[in-house]
């Protein structure tokens, strides 16, 4: 597949997640970090919305999202913006107040967009505290996240029609 998700673990604390995108880097970058579009496709496990979703990105801004399910479930993650370069780099941190497999441990999250032509190339790097907690973690990246940008996938192509 084309635009299939690549996830390697290059260290023993990080992942590293890669995915092509048929769209312009700017794009790909709001649909990141623009609230109204990221909660359109980031609605988290089938079945689940996303019901919070606010966003500072600037260097020094926070962010902050809480997903809910049928039953009234809730998984809530927040974290503070570090370095923000639109529309390329985006290094934060990431914890998660309630639900997810790493609650209250925090991540180091580094995103690099790569403008390929009209393509763009999404590298996502997680450093974890432990081998532990990044071999926990991989099951739910691979799943959650190539179902996200599979979803992602068909925003972009209606946004660019």
């Amino acid at each position: 597949m084309r635009n299939a998700l690549k996830l390697t673990t290059p260290t023993d604390r990080e992942i590293v997640v890669v995915r092509e995108f048929d769209a312009p880097r700017e794009l790909v970058w709001d649909s990141i970090f623009k609230p109204e579009l990221l909660r359109r496709w980031f609605s988290g496990p089938p079945g689940w919305e996303m019901t919070t979703c606010e966003d500072d990105a600037c260097t020094g801004g926070t962010y902050r999202r809480v997903w809910s399910d049928p039953n009234g479930l809730t998984m809530s993650q927040s974290g503070v913006h570090r370095e923000v370069v639109p529309p390329e780099r985006c290094v934060r941190t990431q914890v998660f107040e309630s639900g997810g497999v790493l609650l209250g441990q925090e991540q180091l999250a580094t995103i690099v967009l790569t403008e390929l032509r009209e393509r763009t190339m999404l590298t996502m790097t997680f450093l974890f505290d432990s081998k532990e907690t990044r071999d926990g973690t991989v099951p739910y990246l691979e799943q959650g996240m190539a179902a996200g940008f599979d979803r992602l996938d068909e925003i972009l192509a209606s946004a660019a029609a």
